[in-house]
């Protein structure tokens, strides 16, 4: 069987109901897994007017009621909404809402009452004018889903990374790049790049300072957690390699083809590379989850919210991918 993609739809002010709705518009989707809205039907239909689509949709309110028929999207509908919500304003309705919808996949995940989750944009600021306080998305999972060990993993175009450390300023992470953290982080990249396929998988490990240190006459990172880290990993028999000079480890990965994941240290780090060459099509994953999210590498795209001009290339690849790792497990 097709496996079931839970697709939530985000902050409803901004272009995630719109980018949802071009995506399955596309009948390759439906060949590849059974798409299971989580949201508002009436923000759905509302958005699939504005992009000009003639999707019908259908409210159910438990998975076994899912038809999963083209051109009939089945919306599990928590009816949060008001259809009048405006475009492109901070809303705590729309953070609360969005929220909600995550919290819902999470559940039917978790219950395996759906194979993956999908997720569309939410907008940080409205999620916590709505009273919940995280940085974003995988903070939120890892704690409904009472995850400690996660990571980040984006792909796109040639690249695929994953994160030490992600929503923190630079300062404090730098103070969080312990052996430890970079050792499960290697072990969560090879388990994320087996599930695409790359077997056995070949990891680097980027440098955290300029020349990945220079012997520790740029920083002493390298040699008291990260040396150590990729030695442990090389040991329990991963395929590392590290640390590799940050200014050449995406060009190696990517262009020469030599490393199939890069475990990087910092947000910025890995995102810069992965959005320079894979910007249109980036998809987010949360890697170390009991079960598999994927979801758009941007936010919620207020600049084009109610006009009908967003990408939604994003969107698709992350529906895509998700349904690709199901599939596989």
């Amino acid at each position: 069987m097709k496996p079931i993609i839970g697709i939530t739809i985000g902050d409803a002010t901004g272009a995630g109901p719109e980018i949802i709705v071009k995506s399955l518009e596309d009948k390759g989707v439906y060949d590849v897994c059974r798409p299971l809205i989580i949201g508002d039907r009436g923000i759905m239909e509302r958005a699939a007017g504005i992009v000009n689509i003639p999707l019908k949709f259908r409210s159910i309110q438990k998975v076994s009621e899912a038809e999963y028929a083209y051109g009939v999207v089945d919306v599990l509908d928590l009816k949060n909404l008001p259809v009048d919500l405006p475009f492109a304003k901070v809303d705590a309705r729309a953070g609360k809402a969005a929220y909600e919808y995550v919290a819902k996949g999470i559940e039917l995940a978790m219950n395996k009452e759906i194979d993956a989750i999908a997720t569309g944009p939410l907008h940080k600021e409205a999620l916590n004018a709505a009273g919940y306080h995280y940085p974003g998305h995988t903070e939120i999972l890892g704690t409904l889903s009472n995850t400690k060990d996660y990571a980040m993993m984006l792909t796109g175009g040639p690249l695929r990374v994953i994160h030490v450390t992600t929503h923190v300023s630079i300062r404090k992470a730098c103070d969080l790049i312990k052996k430890e953290r970079v050792l499960r982080v290697i072990k969560l990249a090879d388990q994320a790049a087996r599930q695409l396929g790359f077997v056995p998988p070949r990891i680097a490990v980027a440098g955290l300072n300029p020349h990945a240190g220079e012997g520790g006459l740029f920083g002493s990172e390298e040699i008291d957690e990260i040396i150590p880290a990729v030695e442990e990993a090389k040991k329990l028999g991963y395929n590392v390699t590290g640390p590799v000079a940050p200014d050449t480890v995406f060009h190696r990965a990517a262009i020469k083809g030599h490393f199939d994941i890069v475990v990087v240290m910092y947000h910025d780090q890995g995102h810069i590379p992965l959005k320079v060459l894979g910007f249109e099509e980036g998809v987010n994953v949360t890697v170390g989850l009991p079960f598999i999210r994927t979801s758009v590498d941007h936010g919620t795209v207020f600049g084009k919210a109610g006009k009908g001009t967003a990408d939604s290339r994003s969107m698709s690849e992350a529906i895509y991918l998700a349904a690709k790792m199901a599939s596989q497990k």
